[in-house]
């Protein structure tokens, strides 16, 4: 849970248009393959979460997404055997066979890496603005029972994860716990897994005694009217929505990675990316009846 308050026009907006602001942004970076267009996610998002104050947060997640990029890179290079410029002829690599590895299957690998990262940022994004206790709460008319179900396991999963560790540290205090060992693990693994049910068990209890067993659906309770925030995060999730249509029915930015590596669409990419930039990052002009 990377969650933090903060105020700006992303957290001054109702979760669910939150929400689908950020899809909009995921929704591009899976539609497009082009570096530019990925680019031009990436630095909204990135914008988006500066300006919200949550940059540091998204900036931690990519960081562990990098990783990630890489091991796709250097795969698609190992695997994939189109592409006609071969740099380096690795020979015979069980289970592979004969690798030559392609600059074109390099540079895609990189791109599809690449893509990756963009794919998670917005994400990240979402996770940081966008408080977890009003989306359950906004889930309980559809699943009383899910949202309970989920509110409960974020709370209970930093508990078992704390009680692990210092399980863990325990058994390194004692003299034969020293050394690292499976069954040692196993031993943690077995006393977290025993305390989880006994948890689950009181959990459940305490639940049926307060009458949670018996609920009803909650009635409909009237939300606050809609802000200006509502409605330009609202209005930029649907450009970028319909910016993404567009860009897919006119093809303005497609890859051709084999035989030849080729991007086409000359500058138009670029504008692309340049609009998403400032579709994305227009609801941060005006911060005005943000709380703070």
């Amino acid at each position: 849970m990377i969650y933090a308050r903060g105020a700006s026009p992303l957290h001054a907006a109702r979760a669910g248009i939150a929400a689908l602001y950020g899809a909009a942004l995921i929704v591009l970076a899976l539609a497009f393959e082009h570096p530019a267009v990925l680019a031009g996610v990436a630095v909204a998002v990135l914008g988006a979460a500066a300006l919200a104050g949550v940059g540091r947060q998204v900036a931690r997640v990519a960081r562990f997404s990098v990783v990630l990029a890489v091991l796709i890179a250097v795969a698609n290079a190992i695997v994939v055997r189109d592409g006609l410029t071969v740099i380096l002829r690795a020979g015979e690599l069980p289970p592979f066979g004969q690798v030559d590895i392609t600059s074109e299957a390099l540079a895609y690998g990189a791109l599809l890496g690449m893509r990756v990262v963009v794919v998670v940022l917005p994400f990240a994004l979402v996770a940081a603005t966008v408080d977890p206790d009003v989306v359950l709460r906004g889930m309980r008319r559809l699943s009383f029972r899910s949202a309970l179900t989920a509110a409960l396991a974020t709370r209970m999963v930093p508990v078992l994860a704390r009680d692990a560790q210092r399980m863990e540290q325990a058994r390194r205090c004692r003299p034969d716990g020293a050394v690292t060992t499976t069954r040692g693990r196993l031993a943690v693994v077995r006393a977290v897994t025993s305390g989880a049910l006994d948890r689950a068990v009181d959990v459940a209890a305490t639940l049926e005694l307060r009458g949670f067993a018996t609920h009803t659906p909650a009635a409909r309770e009237p939300g606050p009217p809609w802000s200006r925030h509502d409605l330009s995060v609202g209005a930029a999730a649907l450009a970028l929505t319909l910016l993404a249509a567009w860009g897919l029915a006119a093809g303005v930015a497609t890859v051709d990675p084999y035989p030849t590596f080729e991007l086409t669409g000359g500058a138009a990419p670029w504008a692309f990316a340049v609009a998403i930039v400032l579709v994305a990052l227009a609801p941060f002009a005006s911060s005005r009846g943000v709380e703070r």
